[in-house]
């Protein structure tokens, strides 16, 4: 049995923990495809005890970014999707997918800083029906998993989310089902399988 100290080191997931900078080093699913529509609304999810906010920009491209705005800490899944970007619903300020200030109708053309102001944006790759999202360091990216049930065509393909309230290890001790993708990231899991 483990003590409460190893427990912690083994079962903690959020920024600067041993475990975190781990399983940071993987992709993670984040969010089903369909989940996001251009210009729709925002997502907000928890992956690995981070707060992000997830939204398709008017181009389709898709931006995982952290929840809360640099200027008043507003939780940007209240913000306006529309435009190619993620306006804030507080100043109005404007994020596009990589995190860039894009808008900022608070300041006049020539004393606007926008050029300065960025949120942190996760990388993000669609493949298989699924949101992937690589929370690690940029010179560790690994390739994409390729496992065999994201290369299916979407006809053959069952994709489907679930909300699990568990750390990772309970999770995968629990007994994952051999169709699941076996992560868990913070308390939500992902499940895609394949059919015949």
């Amino acid at each position: 049995m483990l003590s409460r100290e190893e427990s912690e080191l083994i079962c903690r997931t959020g920024p600067g923990t041993p475990m975190g900078d781990l399983l940071r080093r993987f992709w993670m699913p984040a969010a089903l495809s369909e989940e996001l529509e251009a210009d729709g609304e925002p997502l907000r999810l928890m992956i690995m005890s981070e707060p992000l906010v997830a939204f398709r920009d008017t181009s389709g491209k898709v931006g995982v970014l952290e929840r809360q705005c640099p200027h008043r800490l507003a939780d940007m899944w209240f913000g306006r999707n529309e435009q190619n970007g993620l306006a804030c619903a507080y100043h109005g300020w404007k994020f596009d997918t990589a995190g860039a200030c894009v808008v900022m109708p608070t300041e006049t053309a020539e004393n606007s800083y926008k050029h300065k102001v960025r949120m942190h944006a996760y990388p993000v790759e669609e493949f298989g029906g699924i949101v992937w999202v690589y929370m690690g360091p940029s010179e560790l990216k690994p390739e994409l998993p390729q496992m065999e049930w994201l290369r299916v065509p979407a006809a053959n393909q069952v994709v489907s989310r679930w909300l699990q309230e568990s750390n990772w290890l309970q999770f995968v001790s629990m007994g994952t089902p051999p169709h699941a993708s076996g992560r868990c990231a913070g308390s939500v899991s992902r499940s895609v399988c394949a059919r015949a």
